[in-house]
């Protein structure tokens, strides 16, 4: 049937001031859940930080006050009380009302800057169902009220100050038409303000919550050198060497900033930051840093034969692996790739960065050759495991193509690759019995895993590669692990752990955990891995369940119910073997019934550092974090 409507001049709908970031405030922040919500906090604190760019600020306050608004205070120059020359309106009213306003597009003011570029300030405003902008300037203090992006008072004089009292003040209340939560958390602003005074060395954050009276100061002569010092601190690495090695140069307009030190781990730490903002993904700052760190540290092995002449060059993991380092660069016109800003996109810096770095890290090789020995060691040492691991995979490929069979325990389903193909790994071959008995055959295969799997975290890729239900699982998946993982080879959709509800279930499912973060990262980031609850209880009368029960909560509702029936006792399962094949189906591994957590990663840096303390080889921090956390476990079971 032929479209007969066509849309005319009437149809187009034309959005004025900030009417388009109220009505599309995910192209503007992200999001409207809690990273959104705090990500307003983050573009005014951005603004106060240009201000510390340019040599005028040393001072940020940030309070949250117990009626959820947050104030932003600097003594950084002030906005402009001028009246705008373009806008006719005052130019405090200007930056906040209209996208694209501010003081960082001609490089004049600001020689760099991070946030949105003069878009956040009024993108903040137009957020908030109440913002107050003071100013302190020409030794007067000024004031404007607007709601909703909208001024709702004029710019006027409220009192004087000193004439060189200089700073902005913004309090903001985010509007919950908006956002899904509008509740702060400390923790996660803490953690930004930590970083951007590691950041910027010098600068002091004070961070004050007014809710429950807490108070922290930030304050770092170090810069990214104490930064390094508090992630190995924090993830509870041991340093090889007490000189943090440390690179600050300004070349072609970029400033360059890195620090180095290597560590007992085998894991590779490293930060990236464009103008202060953390580029995740990386991008030509990260690439010309790994370049650089490679060619340098092969030229030097080379030079001085720790790498023999017959023998090949060390990798690039070869040279990071146990490295913990921060790169941050600061260049007038950054490029990054997507809204969020996760990968910068600059293609002359990665020349910039390697040349730098290859010139600096050359030189403090052969100034101290003590440390050089000791990175070359370290590397040449990972490059032996990562030979034997690589023999032990030619082996494995090698007897899988005589074979070309999958793992001898796997029942595996008629559709494979399926939106609804799924495998259990299940904690013995008894429950692994009981789960193939109960499945559903055509979307659910089983894999029964023997104990306990390898820690991976306290073992190099060869001793791992000697695990049979590590192998078990690579074989079944399909998609390989590592550097060689290719999720487009993903056997089944969903991944789910299925252990018994005891304590040895959840070490089980800890160390399958740890192996999917370490060696197949993008199953959990691509929403492959669950973790499947069953019922702790059953409510029994005569012999027969009436109700399953996840937890104490339900099982309480559940006598609540059933309070007046005589003969109605509880049933406490302690491990998935002890429930027949109908039952393990009908409440544990049904899709119309069963309940599954998805696992994901929040924060990487949180988890990567969790992983390190809980399941690694130091025994001390441990044991702090279980005496520290003990008393938030809601349950243990003994």
């Amino acid at each position: 049937m032929a479209n007969t409507r066509h849309y005319g001049a009437e149809d187009i709908q034309v959005l004025k001031g900030l009417e388009p970031v109220r009505k599309r405030p995910g192209m503007y922040i992200g999001s409207t859940g809690s990273r959104g919500l705090h990500h307003l906090v983050y573009e005014v604190l951005d603004n106060s930080i240009d201000e510390a760019l340019a040599g005028i600020c040393d001072h940020i306050q940030i309070v949250i006050e117990k009626d959820g608004s947050v104030c932003v205070i600097d003594n950084g120059s002030g906005i402009p009380v001028e009246i705008h020359p373009e806008t006719g309106k005052s130019t405090v009213e200007t930056v906040l009302t209209i996208l694209h306003a501010g003081g960082k597009f001609d490089n004049k003011a600001y020689k760099v800057s991070g946030g949105l570029h003069g878009v956040g300030i009024s993108v903040v405003n137009a957020l908030s169902k109440l913002l107050i902008a003071r100013v302190q300037r020409n030794g007067k203090i000024y004031e404007q009220k607007f709601e909703r992006g909208k001024a709702i008072s004029e710019l006027k004089v409220i009192g004087e100050t000193e004439k060189d009292d200089t700073g902005t003040s913004i309090t903001f209340i985010p509007d919950e038409e908006i956002f899904d939560t509008v509740e702060f958390s400390f923790d996660i602003l803490s953690k930004r303000f930590r970083e951007m005074a590691f950041l910027n060395k010098g600068i002091k954050i004070e961070f004050i919550d007014n809710r429950t009276d807490k108070k922290e100061l930030y304050h770092y002569e170090g810069g990214i050198k104490s930064f390094v010092s508090f992630i190995n601190e924090e993830k509870k690495f041991n340093p090889l060497h007490d000189d943090i090695i440390y690179i600050d140069e300004v070349r072609e307009n970029t400033a360059i900033e890195v620090a180095i030190q290597y560590t007992n781990s085998y894991q590779e730490t490293v930060l990236t930051f464009a103008n202060n903002i953390n580029t995740e993904e990386g991008g030509t700052h990260l690439s010309g840093f790994r370049s650089a760190i490679t060619k340098s540290i092969n030229d030097y092995g080379r030079k001085y034969n720790f790498i023999k002449e017959k023998e090949e060059n060390l990798s690039g993991d070869d040279v990071r692996e146990g490295i913990t380092a921060v790169i941050s660069v600061k260049l007038p016109n950054p490029q990054f790739e997507g809204q969020t800003k996760a990968k910068l996109g600059n293609s002359e810096t990665k020349g910039v960065v390697d040349s730098t770095v290859y010139e600096r890290l050359s030189t403090y090789l052969e100034e101290n050759p003590k440390i050089a020995k000791i990175i070359l060691d370290k590397a040449l040492a990972a490059r032996r495991a990562r030979d034997a691991a690589r023999r032990a995979r030619e082996i494995s490929r090698a007897k899988n193509n005589l074979d070309m069979t999958l793992p001898g325990k796997l029942a595996d389903c008629q559709e494979i690759g399926e939106d609804e193909s799924e495998i259990f790994l299940v904690e013995g071959n008894s429950a692994g019995g009981t789960a193939k008995d109960g499945r559903n055959p055509v979307h659910q295969a089983i894999l029964p895993l023997r104990g306990k799997i390898m820690n991976v975290e306290k073992a190099n890729e060869a001793k791992m590669l000697d695990s049979s239900e590590i192998k078990a699982m690579i074989t079944a998946f399909g998609t390989g692990y590592g550097e060689n993982f290719n999720i487009e080879n993903l056997r089944y959709n969903k991944i789910i752990i299925m252990t018994d509800a005891d304590v040895d279930g959840a070490h089980i499912m800890t160390l399958l955990l740890t192996f999917f973060f370490r060696f197949m990262r993008p199953l959990i980031e691509e929403g492959h891995i669950y973790v499947a609850q069953a019922p702790l209880y059953g409510l029994e009368k005569n012999s027969k369940i009436l109700r399953y029960c996840h937890n104490e909560e339900e099982l309480k509702l559940a006598l609540n119910e059933h309070k007046n029936e005589k003969n109605v006792n509880i049933k406490r399962y302690k491990g998935l073997g002890e429930m027949n094949a109908e039952q393990l189906w009908e409440t544990t591994m049904n899709p119309d019934n069963r309940l599954l957590l998805r696992v994901n990663i929040n924060d990487f840096e949180e988890t990567d550092s969790t992983f390190n303390i809980l399941m690694g080889q130091d025994v001390k921090p441990r044991r702090e974090f279980i005496s520290e956390n003990a008393q938030y476990a809601d349950y243990i079971d003994a």
